[in-house]
């Protein structure tokens, strides 16, 4: 018996093998799993759920802490799912284009795998906040939680949109969204525009690596002295913009401070992004080759199968153990405190695992919604050769790659 969950372990390992196409970029899904643990970790880390005269209100170590704003620079990670997002979107509908694919039938084929389980999320969150309504939870408690749920849909809908746009988009060069961002920043903090301005800079800020992405599809964008580049290129430019021009130093928002680089998006997110994009496409041929093992390569397949999963339900796992812990045990240390000193980082960091048993059990109820197959004819419309689901997705006996998405 003690042998059987290895077995088990080896014949998963066997099955994602032999369910891989034999040309898949295996670099890019670990990109995309890189991009998403980095969102979900950064979100555990940087938000506390505090209770103020009976109401709950979200609050940042970073607020007191400023000193952890590198750690923002690990975790937000967006651009690089834009920029894989842009690369493989441009790829699937040149090929279903060429197989002559109307582009409604491939894109109703891409946006499914987004939104179906963001129907699961809306719905579960809707009868939730009933209830509490019902039971006479305060108004500020339920938006500070309902906002918890529902702001990393956002960058769903932006992602959203540029997708559908993919075939006006293939060919724009980076440099004319970047162009925007400048312009926009310029009138906001030089010349005193109004402050709904920035909002443009939230489709043009992500068009950056999604365009360079697409430069990507198009077979630009793969010399190592690209990479280099946006990476030496971004991070001084960042610098530049924090030390000198005034820009926040932390690339997430932090509550009550007067700009955000990342709400909208600032100049500073855009050349943060960039060195990020740099960084991506250097290590695309190492991370080829550490996943050629078998082990490797099962652990990054696996998250990508439910990268929506996770990504939807790592702020409601969050909140199930902040909950929990309270009723049980009152006020615990690094989950209702006040953040505001390294010994509520430590208590964080203890509690991570804690958070991740929580998402394991949102995902074995929800991840159904998101394995769900297209029906056959779409799914042969929109996915090119290699890039699709394999075979048998959602065929239990016979675990399928996630196609990229």
């Amino acid at each position: 018996m003690a042998s059987t969950p290895r077995a088990a372990a080896a014949a998963l390992v066997r099955r994602v093998q032999a369910a891989t196409p034999p040309g898949r970029d295996r670099a890019t899904d670990a990109l995309r799993a890189f991009a998403i643990l980095g969102v979900v970790l950064g979100h555990w880390l940087v938000t506390a759920l505090i209770t103020d005269s009976g109401t709950l209100h979200g609050a940042s170590p970073l607020q007191r802490m400023p000193q952890l704003a590198p750690i923002s620079w690990l975790f937000q990670t967006l651009a690089v799912f834009f920029l894989v997002g842009g690369e493989v979107a441009a790829r699937s509908h040149a090929a279903a284009r060429a197989r002559g694919t109307a582009h409604h039938h491939w894109l109703h084929a891409r946006l499914g795998r987004l939104f179906r389980p963001v129907a699961a999320v809306l719905a579960v969150w809707t009868v939730a906040t009933a209830a509490m309504l019902a039971a006479g939870v305060g108004l500020d408690t339920v938006h500070t939680l309902a906002k918890l749920v529902l702001s990393p849909l956002w960058f769903l809908l932006v992602f959203a949109a540029l997708t559908a746009a993919t075939p006006l988009i293939a060919r724009l060069h980076p440099a004319w969204p970047c162009a925007v961002v400048v312009l926009v920043d310029a009138l906001r903090f030089g010349l005193d525009a109004p402050g709904w301005l920035g909002w443009l800079n939230l489709p043009a800020g992500w068009l950056v690596p999604y365009c360079l992405g697409a430069a990507r599809a198009r077979g630009a964008a793969h010399r190592r002295t690209t990479g280099w580049a946006l990476l030496l290129g971004g991070a001084t430019a960042t610098a530049a913009l924090v030390l000198c021009a005034g820009y926040p130093a932390s690339m997430v928002g932090v509550p009550g401070a007067a700009v955000s680089n990342l709400n909208p998006p600032t100049l500073a997110a855009v050349t943060f992004g960039l060195a990020q994009c740099g960084a991506a496409l250097l290590l695309r041929a190492p991370l080829n080759r550490a996943l050629r093992r078998p082990g490797a390569w099962t652990a990054v397949a696996l998250l990508n199968l439910s990268a929506m999963t996770v990504y939807l339900w790592h702020q409601t796992a969050m909140m199930a153990v902040t909950a929990t812990g309270w009723f049980l045990a009152g006020p615990l240390p690094g989950l209702h405190t006040l953040p505001d000193g390294p010994a509520w980082l430590l208590a964080r960091l203890a509690w991570l695992p804690v958070f991740a048993g929580a998402l394991l059990v949102c995902w074995a109820a929800f991840a159904a919604y998101e394995h769900r197959c297209p029906r056959a004819r779409d799914r042969h419309r929109a996915e090119p050769e290699g890039t699709g689901p394999a075979a048998a997705e959602g065929n239990p006996a016979r675990p399928a790659v996630l196609p990229h998405a």
